[in-house]
């Protein structure tokens, strides 16, 4: 998305793509001034049994923007990405992540996976991935 197509988040899709009604009607409820956490988007994916990057459509089609993402990347205020690179990062974070990167990359479920693992806050993975000089790459909602 271009910065001249910012907030126009529906334009990232097909027009003929149609949105799930029931998701819809969860969104709306959910969402607060326009916005919708990501932590929230993947309640309503949960409770819909639907699939995050359905939820992400269907936020995108109505215009909502994602704020908090869970790993840390974007959406806070005033800084707006609250991952910083860790001081240190243990061997088996850093093999964990190394096996799961795709194209030099790791996907934000991949992350989510490792942390699940691992037992470690969602964060934790980002931060080492800051320190190491890792982009963690296709969102599950889809905004990146």
């Amino acid at each position: 998305m271009t910065s001249k197509d910012k907030g126009r988040f529906s334009k990232k899709h097909s027009p003929e793509r149609k949105v799930n009604p029931s998701i819809a009607e969860a969104v709306k409820g959910r969402a607060r001034d326009g916005e919708i956490s990501c932590a929230v988007a993947f309640e309503i994916a949960d409770a819909k049994k639907a699939a995050p990057e359905e939820v992400g459509f269907t936020i995108d089609s109505l215009e909502i923007k994602v704020i908090k993402c869970q790993l840390g990347l974007f959406g806070y205020e005033p800084e707006k990405k609250l991952a910083k690179p860790s001081k240190t990062v243990s061997p088996d974070l850093r093999e964990a992540i190394q096996r799961s990167l795709v194209k030099d990359r790791l996907p934000c479920k991949g992350a989510w996976d490792i942390a699940a693992k691992l037992g470690l806050p969602k964060m934790e993975v980002s931060h080492a991935c800051e320190a190491l000089g890792i982009k963690i790459s296709a969102c599950q909602l889809g905004t990146f």
